[in-house]
């Protein structure tokens, strides 16, 4: 059983994980050994509550595909037990950004003396300008 918060635990059985050959250098024990670790989490068949789940599919995180599955590679170890521990951790922080429900944001408006200000101070800049002009002598 995964915890995620005092409220939200997810069971083994919806965590589909596979041990798989690492990339990269690695010597021999490279092309023997499974220690990489495959972890797939369908999120639209989780007990997962509504809204977080929600918002997990809606989020831009590139581990999550079109059918709502989070997939996770972990290869950072040399051993199979700290791969898993590593993609479970991954999965873990991944659904408690979820649980963080962002603030609305409030439309504002600038005050119309901050938008003369702003006027006032581009025309002055632009006389500044106008000042480094080459100076004709009329003789």
């Amino acid at each position: 059983m995964l915890i995620i918060s005092n409220k939200i635990t997810i069971p083994e059985s919806e965590i589909d994980i596979h041990a798989i050959r690492a990339q990269g250098p690695g010597g021999q024990n490279v092309n023997k050994v499974a220690s990489a670790i495959h972890l797939r989490f369908d999120i639209r068949n989780s007990t997962l509550p509504t809204d977080i789940r929600t918002r997990l599919i809606h989020s831009s995180d590139y581990r999550i595909n079109r059918d709502g599955v989070v997939v996770i590679k972990a290869q950072r170890y040399r051993t199979r037990e700290k791969n898993l521990e590593d993609a479970r951790d991954r999965l873990k922080r991944l659904i408690a950004s979820a649980l963080i429900q962002k603030k609305p944001r409030k439309k504002t408006r600038p005050p119309v003396a901050a938008k003369q200000r702003r006027m006032d101070q581009k025309t002055r800049r632009g006389n500044i300008k106008k000042l480094r002009t080459k100076v004709l002598h009329d003789e």
